[in-house]
């Protein structure tokens, strides 16, 4: 039996259908039963936890399990010192300790390693206050999602997507949450003895006009990717509701000058490389939208 956390968004669904796929019984964790209604017809069991921080309510959902998939749920507008992630993690830790399941798999991110203020600074707290979980532990870190791409879907039928990614010839290591729910259910199954580091890029760098030429190739009419300027950038992000935008931000500011990156191999890192190509990505969220 696994546990999965997260399963009713992009990644943990991916982790999820994976692992039934193999033959492996499945453990939904969800904030409320109705929620969980769809994976029960999978044949999964339902665990309900209301509050995302209980860690009794988190310890009681992992125990007895072979293994468990843990994430903290994307916040793209943290507070200061991001508190929410904090408070979060350390439920897990506890639930962790108390639980002991017999591995964990945890969804961090490329650039964990880094500690300039960014957005990412979410991921290298997880990996670092699981630092000794008291059980096996693997830490997978994936690209920039391809699937970030179904933002971009409306626009590209009007023939141009916004690009915060720049400049836009520039390519940068995405991934597809397929190839990380597969890699993440194989590290869940298999002999996880010890504290792993996995890197996962997808099979090639791919730039904002890459993105945009699959949208044409898609949707069967030019579509061009079109900067927007960074100068912008705040008032835009705080005309959308966000409060704190500095560490999305500086977070794209990374990728755009290159100091978030993968650390590569070495230290115990692992690379790993999917193989959903971006443009099989980019034709099934056009198909589905």
């Amino acid at each position: 039996m696994f546990a999965v956390t997260g399963i009713t968004g992009q990644v943990g669904g991916e982790v999820a259908r994976a692992l039934l796929e193999a033959g492996e019984r499945v453990r939904a964790v969800v904030r409320h039963e109705d929620k969980g209604a769809a994976w029960a017809a999978y044949g999964c069991e339902v665990a309900v936890v209301a509050d995302a921080t209980d860690r009794a309510g988190l310890a009681a959902a992992l125990a007895g399990t072979s293994g468990t998939f843990l994430m903290v749920p994307p916040d793209y507008d943290p507070a200061p010192g991001f508190p929410a992630a904090r408070t979060m993690v350390a439920a897990y830790a506890g639930a962790l300790a108390d639980a002991r399941p017999g591995r964990v798999v945890a969804l961090s991110s490329i650039g964990a390693q880094i500690d300039r203020f960014n957005l990412l600074n979410n991921a290298g707290l997880l990996e670092q206050d699981l630092v000794n979980p008291g059980v096996p532990i693997a830490f997978l870190r994936p690209a920039w999602f391809i699937e970030n791409a179904a933002w971009d879907v409306a626009a590209a039928r009007e023939g141009a997507i916004d690009s915060f990614l720049q400049p836009t010839d520039r390519a940068i290591d995405m991934v597809s949450v397929r190839d990380i729910g597969r890699v993440a259910a194989e590290l869940l199954r298999g002999d996880l003895q010890k504290r792993r580091v996995v890197e996962l890029r997808g099979p090639r760098k791919v730039s904002p006009d890459d993105l945009a030429a699959a949208f044409s190739e898609a949707l069967g009419r030019p579509v061009q990717a079109v900067p927007v300027a960074r100068a912008t950038w705040e008032a835009r992000f705080r005309a959308e509701g966000m409060r704190h935008p500095q560490a999305r931000m500086a977070m794209l500011d990374g990728f755009n000058e290159g100091w978030i990156e993968f650390a590569g191999e070495g230290a115990g890192i692992e690379p790993a490389v999917g193989t959903v190509d971006m443009a099989e990505v980019v034709s099934d969220l056009c198909a589905r939208s």
